[in-house]
């Protein structure tokens, strides 16, 4: 009997034993599949990823252009962002950047601390630039619409320069040449004292002068031949009312200048193009719409016409600074 006891306690351990495995077995399996399955739900993090050959582009180096005040902020924008956007598909390589200045202090502000890289100044600024660290290199072609011309109402009984004393004449600035100082120039060379016979106005832009004397807010107003006639393509109606009264002679176009540190082949390269413009269908579409006939190379020599009137101007007529 006593060996028949110890069978059966030998086989109730080999039971207890066999149950205490299964449930360690089945621990096992169950931490495993935890396992896998929160394997399944994470991406690895260092997968292999193939190099497709292409790599991330350097950041391409942007230069401002810069256009003095030919026109109001918004329409100088709409004649000659065209132009830059014309640049900037010949040359992917680098971003130019059109930049408008509200009046002609600003410009020049910009213009003579070297904030432009490329710019379109007036042919006094041009001349002046060049002591800023600017080198010229272009112009505009069509001298002969470089003049001065004076509006008068219709209305207004003005038929000789001397009806003006006593009268305010309006101007865009003291230092735009064409519509400024050329059209100064004319009236002290017919008899008018231009800083004690009329009372000059400085209005800040081109169009400003001409609504000046539409509104009858002075008796004259200066500008130049682009600016009008684009007014007169505009607004016929309000132009007939006005009349081109006299003329000045005329002097070498607006200037292209480009900032002393900028590369000479990328500046020979923006040259061409520019002088090219009206050698192809889509340059000659924009240059129309400015309105011009082409851009053309210069250099120092090509504005001594404009350093000897300024030089003759600060003598006779007014100091220009």
């Amino acid at each position: 009997m006593p060996q028949v006891g110890q069978r059966l306690f030998i086989a109730k351990v080999n039971k207890y034993n066999i149950l205490i495995f299964m449930i360690k077995f089945i621990k096992c399996l169950a931490l495993f599949a935890i396992v896998m399955l929160g394997g399944c739900g994470k991406p690895e993090q260092n997968t292999y990823q193939p190099e497709l050959g292409t790599k991330p582009s350097p950041p391409v180096a942007e230069y401002i252009v810069g256009i003095h005040p030919l026109h109001n902020p918004q329409r100088l924008m709409e004649l000659y962002g065209p132009v830059v956007d014309y640049m900037n598909s010949a040359m992917p390589q680098v971003h130019f950047k059109l930049e408008a200045s509200r009046n002609y202090a600003e410009f020049e502000k910009k213009l003579y601390a070297g904030h432009f890289a490329f710019a379109m100044p007036n042919p006094y600024q041009t001349v002046r630039s060049v002591d800023h660290g600017y080198r010229i290199f272009g112009k505009m072609g069509d001298d002969e619409v470089f003049r001065g011309i004076i509006l008068v109402r219709r209305d207004s009984g003005i038929h000789d320069v001397a009806d003006l004393k006593g009268k305010s004449v309006s101007y865009p600035a003291a230092t735009a040449l064409a519509a400024t100082m050329m059209p100064q120039y004319y009236l002290h060379t017919h008899g008018i004292d231009v800083n004690r016979d009329i009372r000059n106005r400085y209005v800040g832009s081109q169009e400003s002068s001409i609504m000046n004397v539409l509104r009858g807010d002075v008796a004259a107003g200066a500008t130049w031949p682009v600016p009008w006639n684009a007014f007169v393509a505009e607004h016929p109606d309000m132009a007939r009312q006005l009349v081109v009264k006299w003329q000045t002679g005329s002097l070498p176009n607006n200037g292209w200048v480009v900032r002393g540190d900028i590369p000479r082949t990328m500046a020979d390269q923006f040259a061409q193009l520019l002088f090219g413009m009206n050698q192809s269908a889509q340059g000659r579409a924009l240059l129309k719409r400015l309105p011009i006939s082409h851009f053309e190379p210069a250099s120092d020599e090509t504005y001594r016409p404009v350093q000897e009137f300024l030089t003759m101007f600060s003598k006779t007529v007014r100091p220009i600074e």
